[in-house]
């Protein structure tokens, strides 16, 4: 029994698909009117997904 509330925890906290898309999509949204500042973040972004 509490493997299949380890499963359902990891799946909506940990593994989650849409919230892992949301994050990539947050500093593009935030930061794209100037394409300085959306090239930095669009690369720090990329970082931190990556090491993460």
């Amino acid at each position: 029994m509490t493997e299949y509330i380890l499963l359902i925890i990891s799946t909506a906290l940990i593994n989650n698909f849409v919230l892992v898309k949301f994050l990539g999509l947050c500093p593009f949204m935030g930061v794209s009117k100037k394409v300085e500042t959306a090239i930095g973040m669009g690369l720090a972004t990329t970082f931190v997904l990556t090491m993460a």
